[in-house]
């Protein structure tokens, strides 16, 4: 099976757009679900996780919503394939970890995924592009509907839906987005609002979740607890936490732009300069400074018709992407990713007009520094 053929081209993925998308990249709401009188993925045998893989499969299948999906056993994916998928946030790092047993089942769209024998029995997850979390909720709460009346899940009167960790009881519910903040990092404000976001009962973590590192200033915010509140009560208080942190980003951009316009600009402009220039750099750097020239095209730095290309290039040079699309299918070392990510650097930004002072709109340009 090719993977690359099912999955929604890199170029298509990066024209949807939603509401706040300069800030937030997606939206995701995940339900957590087990089947009763078997034994969690982590407690079972492999033959306990191969029957629950063969019995969700074609039930997941059959839910319209799933019509033309892709369903498949981890064990039958490459390494490569595992990670194309957690790249594309579709599947968790840990479930990639997985094999016989374990699998999932995505939709044409990419906009619905189902863990099975990840944590849990089931993590059923609905993607949005932008700050769409109500339209996620919807989205997964409608399918959830339909694959209960297939199936049943392991219920408590008292303590609602049934989970591996003890922080999924309940609802069983994970809301989150993912937000690129780099006006916050830049201006030595992000460890405050962190700090607020945990005040307030909800997780902040990397661009891969949990014990990553915010790569390319992308930070994912969630709840932590899903017992005690109902969904749309979840739903709603991250939201409203969400409209904030996105306010106090945009307060932020503008802060720099007025008090430190050079400086943004000398960000923007060494950014581009390396990135398009390199003849090897590691993934690490590259998001980190693609994060730059994405945050110049918010600002005007860089045109409007940038935005599509750099955020192409943040999924297209991330390891498995970059050696499924142009190595041909053959294996790189650490050294030669860093040399063919630099190659397609380059080609790409080529055409790609260069930060400009007149970005800035009406604002005048800095003048040049004193003569000594």
């Amino acid at each position: 099976m090719n993977l690359l053929e099912f999955l929604t081209p890199s170029a298509e993925v990066c024209r949807r757009t939603g509401p706040h998308d300069k800030i937030v990249y997606s939206s995701r709401v995940r339900l957590a679900r087990n089947l009763p009188e078997v034994p969690f993925p982590g407690h079972g045998k492999k033959a306990d996780r191969v029957r629950v893989y063969d019995q969700l499969l074609p039930a997941i299948q059959s839910v319209p919503a799933m019509g033309g999906a892709l369903g498949e056993s981890l064990e039958r994916l490459t390494p490569s394939d595992k990670q194309l998928l957690v790249e594309r946030h579709l599947i968790s790092r840990e479930h990639a970890a997985k094999g016989a047993g374990s699998g999932f089942v995505l939709n044409r769209e990419e906009s619905l995924c189902v863990m099975v024998n990840e944590e849990d029995h089931l993590r059923m997850q609905a993607l949005r592009p932008g700050l769409q979390l109500r339209e996620a909720w919807e989205a997964i709460d409608a399918f959830d509907t339909a694959l209960q009346e297939r199936v049943q899940f392991a219920f408590s009167p008292q303590y609602g839906y049934l989970t591996a960790c003890p922080t999924n009881l309940g609802t069983g519910i994970r809301v989150s987005a993912m937000l690129h903040l780099p006006g916050l990092v830049l201006s030595e404000q992000v460890s405050q609002i962190i700090q607020a976001v945990n005040k307030l009962g909800l997780a902040v973590r990397g661009l891969y979740g949990e014990g990553t590192e915010a790569l390319g200033n992308i930070f994912q915010v969630s709840n932590q607890m899903t017992l005690g509140e109902s969904e749309n009560e979840i739903v709603e208080r991250i939201n409203k936490v969400l409209q904030q942190v996105i306010e106090h980003e945009e307060n932020a951009r503008a802060m720099l732009l007025e008090k430190k316009a050079r400086v943004v600009f000398n960000h923007v402009g060494r950014a581009f300069g390396i990135l398009s220039h390199a003849h090897t750099i590691s993934s690490k750097e590259t998001m980190n400074l693609l994060s730059l020239l994405r945050l110049g095209v918010d600002l005007g730095i860089l045109p409007p018709a940038a935005r599509p290309a750099v955020d192409e290039l943040l999924l297209l040079t991330q390891p498995a992407h970059l050696q499924a699309l142009f190595t041909k299918g053959e294996k790189l070392t650490a050294e030669e990713r860093d040399s063919t990510r630099a190659d397609v650097l380059r080609e790409r930004l080529r055409s790609m007009d260069r930060p400009a002072h007149a970005g800035f709109g009406a604002r005048t340009p800095p003048g040049p520094d004193p003569v000594p």
